[in-house]
């Protein structure tokens, strides 16, 4: 049987082979320009969707990507929305990668907020810049996007920029080491799930270099663990599991996911039968109809009966955790490092001790084969949703997210917006196979506009089944523009517009009766007609005011087939929240201490 540290050795020697091939290319080799080079490798990695704004030094790529015969330039209504696709593309194509291209200054600037989105949530995403030529740059021109005041910007400001956000930055400055930046910069975006940044100046798009490094495909894997240090962690991890007996429960977090450790904590969980719980940020990384998940842990906003069997556990196999605020319900996980272990990408934390360069990818399998089944399975809380039987027409939280979740179907792409949205579906199991895009630590409100185009292109790739959006009336009215770009491609998401008069995660916050949390109502319902479909040929519009006219919506067969572009838009109550928020927000107005204005 081959060894489990294979993988990622044999990566490093491809990585080697990489580099000694490049030295010994000689000019018989295939010549490849560099712009598609840079394709080339971006189709290895499966990306079919490139997301962008075209800008005058990026043209001469946009030649390339437009000519490919696998790559498809998606164009967006800015540089944002373009940077929020890509975030959700990633997300959803699960061992690819999201890219997004601008132009140097006003492009890559106006796209910094989605990219750092995506670095706060570990998401993968390539940020490809088109910058002056080499010989503006040496020459220091004052060209228009530059600041005006002489510095030299493509390695001062705008790359200074890009280091807070971006894990990895690569400036191709001549064609001979353009392949090795490409590879370098690509290896960093995916070992590491954060975007990076690579500059393509103007000049160098459609030089000839040597193609002989496509030869070798780029590796997601990890370094390997050190053999000695991961057995002795191994067995302190088993000990105190044996310890523990039935006492053991599993809570899987963001991670797990975003470092490709799904099938190895499913793996892990299915042959020991114990107890497994999910972080808001983790839901739908196991699959929620498994009969040993018990819902969301989420410190004191959890639901009693889970609060109980987390905390009172003997031991906690914590795998892939992200610790923020609203993922820990405003810090009060009640679960002491004396009773945790912590897997995660580069470290595993066994109690108080730390482990560096021990990495969750390789040891959970091993770790899985040293365990046995439970003896005692203990119960798990029933996580289901009931429709609460209310005895009005009015279309609550309390009642919508119950009902939405009949609604669903397995593969859904659920996409919530932070928010009312976000909070009411964590509390709701999701089918199988179901993927949940929510945006807990970075929280940019809009982000789910432009996410829900990305997703909506990787669901259709991967085969997946519907994309929807829950969005309020005022996040959606950020980022907008971004349905035209859904209707000019053919996608076709459902998008629910709960439409309670502004922003009422911020009145929940503070203000509640405050002018600055109120906007202008739209008429939503038109919106699709002034975007670009004003035959209304490949759109729906509806507005649903009680729960008898959503539920007959939801139980119409075309409108659950979802065969074009739906907006529905539901009038709810100003100040109604669900559970969960109003419990953060309370939590978070005692850290927040607001004075009395």
């Amino acid at each position: 049987m081959a060894s489990p540290s294979l993988s990622p050795l044999q990566a490093e020697v491809n990585r080697l082979r990489l580099e000694l091939e490049t030295l010994q290319a000689s000019n018989a080799s295939e010549l490849i320009e560099v712009g598609n080079y840079l394709l080339a490798r971006l189709e290895q990695l499966k990306v079919t969707n490139m997301f962008g704004v075209p800008g005058d030094f990026n043209l001469g790529f946009l030649d390339l990507v437009e000519d490919h015969p696998s790559i498809n330039w998606v164009g967006n209504c800015n540089e944002l929305n373009a940077a929020y696709a890509a975030d959700g593309y990633a997300r959803v194509k699960e061992h690819s990668i999201g890219v997004v291209l601008t132009t140097f200054g006003v492009g890559e600037l106006s796209a910094i907020n989605g990219i750092a989105g995506a670095f706060s949530e570990m998401v993968p995403v390539l940020h490809i810049v088109g910058v002056p030529s080499t010989t503006q740059q040496k020459a220091k021109a004052l060209l228009h996007h530059t600041l005006g005041d002489g510095r030299h910007v493509l390695f001062d400001a705008y790359v200074k920029a890009a280091e807070h956000f971006t894990i990895s930055q690569r400036i191709i400055t001549d064609k001979d080491t353009a392949a090795a930046q490409i590879d370098r910069v690509l290896t960093d975006c995916m070992t590491r799930a954060r975007p990076v940044y690579l500059t393509l100046p103007t000049n160098l798009v459609f030089e000839k270099i040597s193609s002989e490094r496509l030869k070798i495909p780029l590796s997601h894997a990890q370094p390997p663990n050190d053999p000695d240090v991961e057995a002795f962690v191994l067995d302190e991890v088993v000990k105190l599991v044996k310890d523990a007996g039935d006492g053991v429960v599993v809570l899987v977090d963001a991670c797990a996911v975003r470092h490709d450790a799904r099938e190895e904590v499913n793996a892990l969980i299915r042959k020991t039968g114990y107890p497994i719980y999910s972080a808001p940020m983790g839901k739908t990384a196991v699959p929620e109809t498994y009969e040993r998940y018990g819902g969301i842990y989420m410190g004191s906003i959890s639901h009693p009966d889970v609060k109980e069997k987390v905390e009172s556990a003997k031991l906690i196999l914590s795998i892939g955790s992200l610790k923020s605020d609203f993922n820990t319900g405003n810090f009060t996980y009640s679960i002491p490092a004396s009773r945790t272990v912590e897997f995660h990408s580069d470290h595993t934390k066994v109690q108080h001790g730390v482990f560096p360069a021990i990495g969750m990818k390789e040891l959970l399998p091993r770790l899985t084969e040293r365990l046995e089944p439970c003896s005692h399975k203990s119960p798990v809380p029933d996580f289901s949703a009931v429709v609460p039987q209310e005895d009005n027409e009015i279309i609550t939280h309390a009642w919508l997210w119950p009902r939405m979740s009949k609604f669903f179907q397995p593969k859904d792409v659920i996409v919530a917006e932070t928010g009312t949205s976000n909070f009411g579906l964590l509390e709701v199991p999701l089918p199988e196979q179901a993927v949940f895009l929510s945006q807990i630590l970075w929280g940019s409100i809009g982000w789910t506009v432009g996410s829900t185009l990305g997703a909506a292109f990787a669901a259709r790739e991967s085969g997946l089944n519907r994309t929807i959006l829950f969005i309020g009336d005022g996040s959606l009215q950020l980022t907008v523009q971004e349905m035209s770009t859904m209707l000019r491609h053919g996608l076709t998401p459902i998008i629910f517009v709960l439409n309670n008069a502004g922003y009422t995660i911020e009145r929940c916050i503070h203000g509640r009766e405050r002018k600055y949390n109120d906007i202008q109502n739209w008429n939503w319902t038109g919106l699709l007609g002034v975007l670009g479909d004003a035959a209304l040929e490949k759109s729906r519009s509806y507005t649903v005011h009680t729960k008898r006219e959503l539920s007959d919506l939801l139980e119409t067969k075309e409108f659950a087939e979802a065969g074009k572009i739906q907006l529905v838009e539901v009038m709810m109550q100003m100040h109604d929240a669900p559970r969960a928020l109003a419990v953060q927000v309370e939590l978070g107005a005692k850290t927040n201490a607001y004075s009395a204005l």
